[in-house]
């Protein structure tokens, strides 16, 4: 799928501003996405949706179906009056400029079960009427998912393979009375999942109808500790007490000396083959139902994945395995027809993957960061980009350009500013307008950079367990003078949204 020249800007919704600790579905979304229109957007690119674990990563989710609940808004369910004011009273001091977890999940269980006591006793029958359709219409993925976050609950959070044998091994009979015994504990979270999707549907449609489409991440591989893994364990690499055998990382690259350990479980693909790959069909099609254009992370897995044995320390032993290659795509293609895809083809790739990239006809990535060590004919320099590529300055795995830029080794700073014909004084906003000038069909640069932010705003640090996806902006710094700036250099590159 081609795209015309444009632009966007990555920003996870948890960066949003909002009263209740990180960011959410509220008015300050409905007010973000009015500003992405007013600077000329067509993008915004968001992380992976779902309800996050351990380390609170968007990419190691309980559900890759599911929604993240934490990012509902206690304000709109006031208007819904599943909540008052008085509910709010009490509410912690939080920071406006970093998510503490610690604090912000407590706080917002706490207002969701409130919520969810509050729909039980009330009589309104007309949403009572809608979440039962939401039940109805999601059953394929929803029932085992509030069946696996009850049971969770239940264990104080233990993952899946420390429950109960009859629990773990999905014995029907345990699973019947379980049930029977949590009912409440399972409608709370099928609930909360009808306010996550209800409130999300509506930043969608809002953003829609203003032009501006969503990009969002599939990531290839699910967590262990989810509904996923639990309730499909003959689609992954799992022994007799399903366990994992081998798990999922990529060997030492740019980012990290010895690797990076995801410690995913591994799709059995045979398995997924015999199926017509019909879980991943569903998952396909139930993201197309939030975003608009899909990031296929690590698009590299689907033509081999680096594969390590479980228990490694590191990621630094294993074997590369073939993925299902162009026949995973057919499938897919077969069944939900052409899809508007983007291959996140960065980290160590071999021709295979650029040949199935460019069968499939994908734009693949280019980021500018990667660009100026390696002389002019560096295929992350711009003058090397081919039309048919999505152009950032950096991603969510990257620091902030003022912070790659502030510990960058010498020799590319030179080079850098050379490139740019740069002081370096303002290099974020120069290393903005030099993808803008580019020939990519699509341009995008995280907020941080617009907003001049160094590496204390930087989102993720790939191989750090904890102490990531924390940043967040205040409506303050959004203003006239930057929607201004930002959109005159969407007019000046074409890059305008054209409505």
């Amino acid at each position: 799928m081609s795209y015309k020249r444009s632009s966007g800007i990555l920003l996870h919704p948890t960066s949003l501003p909002g009263p209740d600790g990180l960011g959410d579905l509220g008015a300050d979304a409905h007010q973000w996405v009015l500003s992405l229109s007013k600077m000329g957007f067509e993008f915004w690119q968001i992380l992976p949706l779902g309800p996050t674990g351990y380390g609170d990563s968007p990419y190691q989710c309980f559900s890759a179906f599911a929604g993240n609940p934490l990012l509902v808004s206690s304000l709109f369910l006031i208007e819904d009056g599943l909540l008052t004011f008085d509910d709010l009273a009490d509410r912690p001091a939080f920071s406006n400029e970093f998510v503490d977890y610690g604090k912000a999940i407590p706080w917002k269980n706490r207002l969701l079960n409130t919520a969810f006591a509050n729909f039980k006793a009330s009589p309104r029958s007309e949403l009572k009427k809608k979440f039962d359709n939401f039940c109805q219409q999601e059953h394929t993925w929803l029932d085992d998912y509030a069946l696996f976050m009850a049971i969770k609950d239940a264990y104080h959070g233990e993952p899946w393979n420390k429950w109960a044998p009859p629990l773990k091994m999905r014995e029907k009979n345990a699973l019947l009375q379980f049930s029977n015994e949590h009912h409440d504990s399972i409608l709370c979270h099928q609930f909360r999942q009808f306010l996550f999707f209800r409130q999300w549907q509506d930043i969608k449609q809002y953003a829609n109808s203003l032009g501006i489409k969503i990009i969002g991440d599939i990531p290839i591989f699910v967590a262990y500790d989810s509904a996923d893994a639990w309730s499909n364990p003959d689609l992954f690499y799992f022994d007799k007490n399903r366990d994992a055998i081998v798990v999922a990382g990529v060997p030492p690259d740019y980012f990290s000396v010895t690797g990076q350990l995801w410690g995913n479980p591994l799709y059995l693909w045979k398995t997924h083959q015999d199926t017509a790959y019909d879980w991943w069909i569903k998952r396909i099609k139930s993201t197309l139902a939030l975003v608009d254009i899909i990031r296929l992370d690590h698009f590299r897995g689907f033509v081999d994945y680096w594969e390590i044995p479980a228990g490694m320390p590191t990621a630094e032993i294993g074997q590369w395995k073939p993925g299902p290659g162009k026949e995973f795509f057919d499938a897919i293609n077969t069944s939900l027809g052409n899809l508007p895809l983007i291959a996140e083809d960065l980290g160590q790739i071999n021709p295979q993957v650029y040949q199935l990239r460019d069968e499939l006809a994908l734009p693949g990535m280019k980021i500018l960061q990667f660009g100026f060590g390696n002389g002019p004919e560096d295929n992350f320099l711009p003058h090397n980009y081919p039309i048919h590529c999505v152009a950032y300055t950096g991603t969510h795995d990257n620091d902030t350009a003022i912070g790659w830029f502030e510990t960058a080794q010498e020799k590319e700073k030179d080079f850098c500013r050379r490139y740019l014909n740069s002081s370096g004084e303002d290099i974020a906003w120069d290393m903005i307008r030099c993808i803008w000038a580019s020939v990519a069909n699509i341009a995008i640069a995280p907020l941080q950079d617009f907003l001049q932010k160094g590496s204390e705003a930087r989102m993720n640090f790939p191989g750090r367990a904890s102490g990531n996806w924390a940043w967040r902006f205040q409506n303050h710094e959004i203003t006239p003078e930057l929607i201004n700036r930002i959109a005159e250099i969407n007019y000046l590159y074409g890059r305008t949204l054209k409505s």
